[in-house]
């Protein structure tokens, strides 16, 4: 009877827990996800201005600190995230999941590897809560029917790409025989990194070629650019197109799992299938 009872309590504990740090339709989940957004700024803030070389002479030791009072207190939160829901293991593997992670792991690799704390900046991806938090959760719907559209669009893309990696070989190869090391082309790769460079439209300008017949191909391959990059863009509009309109989603989050992103009449979480 008594274990009967413990396991109750605990499990109104992981509850109440959830309520705080997973729901936003609270006012203390609420309080919680704002405050939380504030110091995901701050901490974000704290590292680009670090990162200045005259901010970081003179206020270098205040930085570090203010980075590893942010990094424990993510940390906490990051353990507690894990410890109210009743799957951590499909929590962690998620995107946010990772996300959390990736925004406390820096730091702790920075006293290995100095200079990693750079990375910080990934905690900007939490920021992505922001839309949960504002009740903004239809965005929700329209980035999971642009990721529909791009992951439909990947085979594609990837023999696009392919096409394109040939073209850039081949335009790499001729150039290197037409202007050779005189003009600056001094091997295949320099050619191929050259022809990258014109075929993007991009120009950094520090290879040129200067011949008759160099110029021509170089002013067919600025040409091909424009088209090149017009046909990404018309497949994963063509996908867009055909992808149907989007339910409108909660902001509720599942117990079991974290998950996000249900319909508002949904009983079910579509990742775990636990009772929502």
């Amino acid at each position: 009877m008594s274990s009967v009872t413990e396991s109750s309590a605990n499990m109104g504990w992981r509850e109440r827990l959830h309520e705080i740090i997973f729901e936003a339709d609270t006012p203390v989940g609420k309080a919680f996800d704002v405050g939380l957004l504030l110091a995901i700024l701050l901490s974000v803030t704290a590292v680009v201005l670090d990162s200045v070389p005259e901010i970081h002479a003179e206020y270098g030791s205040e930085f570090l600190a203010v980075e590893w009072f942010f990094t424990i207190l993510f940390t906490f939160e990051y353990v507690l995230r894990l410890s109210c829901v009743g799957r951590p293991l499909r929590y962690a593997r998620s995107f946010f999941g990772i996300v959390d992670l990736l925004a406390i792991v820096p730091t702790y690799l920075s006293v290995l590897l100095p200079g990693a704390q750079s990375l910080l900046v990934i905690r900007a991806l939490r920021l992505l809560r922001v839309f949960r938090v504002l009740k903004l959760a239809h965005f929700v719907g329209e980035a999971r029917m642009l990721g529909a559209a791009l992951r439909a669009s990947l085979r594609k893309i990837v023999v696009f790409l392919g096409t394109v990696l040939t073209i850039v070989l081949i335009v790499g190869a001729l150039m290197y025989l037409i202007e050779g090391e005189q003009s600056g082309f001094n091997s295949i790769p320099e050619s191929i990194y050259w022809a990258i460079v014109t075929l993007t439209t991009v120009g950094y300008g520090d290879i040129a070629p200067s011949t008759l017949l160099g110029r021509l191909l170089a002013s067919a391959v600025m040409i091909m650019g424009y088209g090149i990059i017009a046909v990404p863009t018309g497949i994963v509009t063509v996908e867009l197109a055909r992808a149907p309109g989007q339910r409108r989603v909660s902001t509720q989050s599942c117990s079991e799992c974290g998950g996000e992103g249900h319909d508002f009449d949904a009983k079910h979480c579509k990742y775990c299938g636990a009772q929502l």
